[in-house]
C-alpha cells in the first residue's frame, strides 16, 4: 500500500516538473475607476479574476480625481499565449487582448491601463536574464527538483501520516479488548474499596 503511495506521488511531481506552468505573467493595473472587475484569459482559460477599487484623491488639491492599482503574478507555461483582459465597470465592459512569449522559468510583465472609456495593454521591457518564478533558479541540472522536492517530501510524509493513523485507529481497539487478565483501573479501585 505504501509502495503504492509513494509511485502516484512520485508520478505527480514528474507531472508538475514537466508539464506545470513555469513561467510568470506579472500583471500591473492602474486604473481611474471607483469600483470594478478584472478578469484576465490564458488562452481562453480564467487565470485570474478579482476587484478594483480606486479613491478619491485632489490633483493640485482642487480637482478630484479618482486612482487605483493592483498587481498579480499568475503562473503560466513557457511558450507563446493569447492575454485577454476584461474590465467591467458602473459605465460598461471593454476587453483588450495581446499576445507575448514566455521563457522558461521567466516573468514577463503585463502593464494595464483602464479607465471609464478605454482599456489599453502594454508588455514591459524585457529583461535580458529571465527571472525565476520560485525562489530557487534552475541553472543546475536538478533545479527543477529542487523546487518540486519539498511538495514531494510532503505528499509522501502526508500518506505514511495517514496510513500510520488508520493502522492505529483499526488496531488499537483490537489490542485493548484482547488483553487477558486485564482489568480497567476504575474496576480495581472499587474492588480494593470494598
Amino acid at each position: 500500500m505504501l509502495g503504492l503511495f509513494l509511485l502516484a506521488a512520485l508520478l505527480m511531481a514528474v507531472h508538475t516538473a514537466y508539464w506545470g506552468k513555469d513561467a510568470g505573467l506579472r500583471l500591473k493595473v492602474q486604473h481611474s475607476l471607483r469600483s470594478g472587475q478584472i478578469s484576465v484569459w490564458v488562452d481562453g482559460e480564467l487565470a485570474y479574476s478579482g476587484n478594483l477599487v480606486g479613491s478619491s484623491k485632489r490633483k493640485f488639491g482642487v480637482i478630484p480625481v479618482v486612482q487605483g492599482s493592483l498587481s498579480e503574478t499568475l503562473p503560466v507555461a513557457t511558450g507563446t499565449h493569447q492575454v485577454k483582459v476584461q474590465v467591467v465597470s458602473d459605465s460598461g465592459a471593454r476587453e483588450s487582448t495581446i499576445s507575448g512569449d514566455f521563457a522558461h522559468n521567466g516573468q514577463r510583465g503585463l502593464s494595464v491601463t483602464a479607465s471609464r472609456d478605454d482599456l489599453s495593454l502594454n508588455w514591459q521591457p524585457l529583461n535580458l536574464q529571465p527571472q525565476p518564478v520560485g525562489a530557487e533558479s534552475s541553472a543546475t541540472g536538478q533545479g527543477w527538483f529542487s523546487r518540486y522536492a519539498g511538495t514531494l517530501v510532503m505528499t509522501v510524509a502526508g500518506s505514511i501520516i495517514s496510513a500510520l493513523a488508520g493502522f492505529a485507529l483499526r488496531e488499537l481497539p483490537k489490542r485493548m479488548v484482547s488483553r487477558p487478565g486485564a482489568v480497567p483501573k476504575s474496576l480495581n479501585n472499587q474492588a480494593s474499596q470494598s
